[in-house]
């Protein structure tokens, strides 16, 4: 009898008359309680109902009549899935699989338990299961695909989710989420070509265009990246990581009021968004926007101090602080960049007839530290080392990439690789000494060196800072940039050089003709201050100084470097508050030559420098020309760069004491020309026989450094703090 109700029923089910299929299983239900068939079918026809609660309780009372059911633990643990009630789920689908180990949907559906928890590793074996069982199913490979990226093995992960898109080549899910792996794997190419592919099948999805606009981001197409970020807001317009992202390529292309419009909005959507805060704050300094100015960046060092993220070199700029800076960039390097927990170096030791030394940088084209190291690159001692260029910058066709590929005894250009392959170039090539020049500056792959691939790790020159990271060795300071005081706030151990840390660049042409006042847009007559700095490193209270300091000069001017539209119509109006007619801020036009830059700075009559952050490549320029410089010693590695030049130069006379100090002997330069020009004297005296200037002395002063490091790392000894001893 209950046979043919049953069968009834469940033909009823398939023709979609619910109600009536319900009514006979509750008639025997009504006479047989305990009927196992009836409670797990009665179950499911609440569950195709929409009452999942109701469906739930029905099973789980054919599952005390017959524990051993594996389809209705199955379903049961299904159901509750539905109602987030995965722990209860799980020991379904175990049940049900300790009985049928090969049931497919129970791997599944427990994987898929198993990743809401959280908890991957645990999700794998069920996922690699089904694709083993079903290898054709693409859902499959892609939740796999998941799983593995949630765990970091984004290689295994970008494979599965291209094992799901050759099964179905227009599975969007696929597409965004092997884009997303490829520029974790910073293969940036690729992952805009499955982006691209995934706006194409469906341009209202916006997570696509993030993808497209992040990788062309990656790819320095900004102004791709911009439309594509606009393209995602207009579909999802508070996702925060495209208003962030947005943002970030704007203040990149340097327009500085419209990232700070996005960054004000990403703040609003999370107060406590990463990065945020001390980008916005960074952006008004580049903008010149000063208004409410000390209680912003005293929020960022508060960050600072609580552990916030924070980009670091915005940090060296914002908080002078050594102990801040540190912080900000150990938190970084651990959160971004930690590193790798199988080293490709294993302890190794090289036996080469030279020393083998890489340069990572993507500045080697006409950038200021490639005109500052050019000359230390020519004259490594070819008879103890082999230097080479590990270089992921633009080609930008210049004299001075020209030179730069002959200055290397291999010039290697790595755009294109990944940071784990470039890493292994450094161990196949058995690098002795890794020597990053950029640290955390623009455009910058800290990515390559957690892998530990040499021997020694440096951090120098491009960074005026600590990287934070137990993977770096070695910073190369000076006893001025970092005085043994301040060594504890350094994760590196500081090694430091007999004079400054900076090569001067000696060896640069400086054009014969100097052009006339009026052809730099200068005045006829009338004291120059110059203050080549970036916007950025000028503060109110500096600027309130040099206001002070034209007030006082009848006929000066203020030469500042070129900037862009908006930060110079700050600075005017910012003058113009100090009673001072904007006019007396004269900004130079762009010079594409360096000899011709040096010779135009002769018509400087001194030069300011700005705290707490120095200039640093532009100061040099400055003595380079023979423009004294007037500095003060700040807090920090970026404010004590003037001091180190001023003493490597023999002026240590030019370093104030104090800003009132600064001010004063400024004032007093600008009036009494007989002690300008003794300055003036010295420094051209100083030209040719002073340590900043001498490069060939300067490299044999690194080699040594560098021959230290390497024989402490053979010896088997830990990095130490150590100091070079000067030349005889």
């Amino acid at each position: 009898m209950n046979e043919t109700v049953l069968a009834n029923a469940l033909a009823l089910r398939r023709a979609g008359r619910l109600s009536d299929a319900a009514a006979l299983y509750s008639d025997i239900l009504s006479r047989q309680p305990k009927h196992f068939e009836a409670l797990h079918a009665l179950g499911l026809l609440r569950y195709q109902a929409g009452d999942i609660a109701a469906a739930e309780r029905l099973i789980a009372e054919a599952l005390l009549i017959d524990p051993g059911a594996a389809d209705a633990l199955y379903n049961r643990g299904s159901l509750l899935l539905k109602l987030n009630r995965h722990e209860e789920a799980l020991v379904c689908f175990a049940s049900a699989l300790a009985i049928k180990p090969d049931y497919i949907e129970a791997h599944g559906n427990r994987g898929a338990a198993l990743m809401r928890l959280g908890r991957y590793g645990q999700a794998l074996p069920d996922l690699d299961a089904v694709v083993r069982l079903r290898p054709r199913a693409p859902e499959a490979w892609y939740m796999r695909g998941e799983a593995l990226r949630q765990l970091e093995r984004l290689t295994d992960a970008h494979d599965s989710f291209t094992a799901a898109l050759a099964i179905k080549r227009d599975y969007g899910d696929a597409l965004r989420s092997r884009s997303a792996a490829s520029l974790l794997l910073e293969n940036s190419s690729a992952a805009l070509a499955d982006a691209e592919q995934a706006c194409a099948l469906d341009p209202k999805n916006a997570q696509s265009w993030q993808l497209c606009a992040d990788a062309q981001m990656h790819l320095g197409r900004r102004e791709e990246a911009h439309a594509s970020y606009d393209n995602a807001l207009a579909l999802k317009p508070a996702n925060l990581d495209a208003v962030y992202n947005r943002a970030t390529n704007l203040l990149a292309l340097r327009r500085f009021d419209q990232a700070m419009e996005g960054l004000k909005e990403a703040l609003h959507i999370d107060p406590d968004c990463p990065f945020a805060r001390g980008s916005l704050v960074f952006c008004k300094l580049c903008n010149a926007d000063w208004q409410d100015l000390h209680r912003e960046i005293a929020a960022v060092r508060v960050d600072a101090r609580k552990g916030t993220l924070i980009v670091p070199f915005q940090a060296l700029v914002l908080c002078p602080d050594e102990a801040d800076t540190h912080r900000a960039a150990q938190v970084f390097s651990a959160q971004k960049f930690p590193p790798r927990p199988q080293p490709l170096w294993k302890g190794e030791i090289y036996r080469h007839d030279k020393m083998r030394i890489a340069y990572l940088s993507g500045n080697f084209h006409n950038h200021a530290v490639a005109r500052l190291m050019a000359d230390v690159f020519d004259r490594h001692d070819r008879g103890r080392f082999e230097i080479f260029a590990l270089s992921f910058g633009p080609d930008d066709q210049s004299p001075m990439r020209a030179r730069l590929m002959q200055a290397f005894d291999r010039f290697i250009d790595v755009r294109e690789e990944r940071a784990e392959r470039t890493a292994q170039r450094l161990r196949d090539m058995e690098i002795d000494i890794a020597v990053d020049l950029m640290g955390f500056t623009e455009e910058c792959r800290p990515a390559i060196l957690p892998h530990r691939a040499a021997p020694v790790q440096v951090n120098y020159l491009g960074y005026p800072g600590t990287m934070g990271a137990q993977h770096i060795d070695y910073i190369i300071a000076d006893e001025t940039v970092i005085p043994g005081t301040q060594s504890a706030h350094y994760t590196e151990k500081v090694v430091r050089l007999p004079h400054s840390y900076l090569p001067g660049g000696g060896a640069r042409s400086i054009a014969e003709h100097t052009p006339s006042r009026a052809e730099a847009g200068l005045p006829d007559r009338g004291f120059v201050f110059c203050c080549f700095h970036h916007v950025y490193k000028i503060t109110p209270q500096m600027f309130d100084i040099w206001m002070r300091l034209l007030g006082q000069t009848e006929g000066s001017v203020l030469w500042l470097s070129q900037t862009h539209a908006q930060a110079a119509a700050n600075l005017r109006r910012e003058a113009q508050a100090r009673a001072v007619a904007p006019e007396r801020l004269v900004f130079a036009d762009f010079v594409g030559s360096d000899a011709d830059h040096l010779a135009r700075l002769r018509l400087a009559d001194l030069f300011l420098d700005a705290l707490p952050y120095n200039a640093h490549a532009t100061a040099c320029d400055a003595l380079l020309a023979g423009v004294p410089v007037l500095t003060g010693t700040g807090e920090s590695f970026p404010g004590r760069v003037g001091a180190s030049l001023l003493r490597a130069v023999g002026l240590p006379n030019m370093i104030a004491p104090s800003l009132e100090a600064y001010e004063s002997m400024a004032l007093g330069f600008a009036r009494d020309g007989t002690a300008l020009q003794a300055v003036k004297m010295r420094l051209a005296q100083n030209r040719n026989t002073v340590p900043l200037f001498d490069t060939a002395r300067f490299t044999r002063g690194l080699e040594r450094a560098y021959i230290a490091m390497w024989e402490r790392s053979r010896s088997g000894l830990a990095p130490q703090s150590f100091a070079v001893a000067s030349a005889p």
